[in-house]
């Protein structure tokens, strides 16, 4: 009876400590505590990211680091894009883009960077879906490939939990 008792104990130290790797190398949870990214992914819901991918296309979602704080933000350009925002709203390398999902207008920042941004080589263009309220490239510029955490991969719903 000891014996079982002490390899279940066993069993279940050596599956924690593979999830504790798994979550620590391999993918990421973070909760988000704002909407800037409704309606995708709303206040409150977990997301999933993995780590080790960051081979980023435009509309891909991508967890960064601004100000020691993770954020998520969509993807709308990759290095060697050209971004504006004209009165016409977001324009990627002279074409306007109509995008789907975002039901607000995209303008700039009186205190955000210059436009319009050349992309450079292992840099990214990342904007919030609730433009309005974003804290994004307008603001910080892009972001160096190598300095986000990953690409999420899945959103988890809080369903009153």
């Amino acid at each position: 009876m000891f014996k079982e008792i002490l390899y279940l104990m066993l069993k279940i130290t050596v599956i924690m400590v593979v999830l504790i790797l798994i979550f620590t190398f391999l993918f990421g949870i973070h909760r988000i505590n704002d909407d800037v990214m409704w309606p995708a992914i709303k206040e409150g819901d977990l997301i999933v990211f993995y780590r080790l991918d960051k081979s980023y296309a435009a509309g891909d979602t991508a967890v960064v680091k601004y100000e020691s704080e993770k954020q998520v933000r969509r993807i709308v350009a990759t290095a060697g894009d050209t971004v504006d925002i004209t009165e016409d709203g977001l324009v990627i390398n002279g074409a306007p883009q109509f995008e789907t999902i975002i039901f607000e207008e995209t303008d700039r920042f009186v205190e955000g960077i210059d436009f319009p941004v050349k992309v450079g080589e292992g840099e990214i263009f990342v904007l919030g879906d609730s433009r309005k309220d974003a804290t994004d490239s307008r603001i910080y510029g892009c972001v160096a490939v190598k300095d986000t955490l990953g690409k999420v991969v899945t959103v988890i719903r809080r369903r009153g939990i």
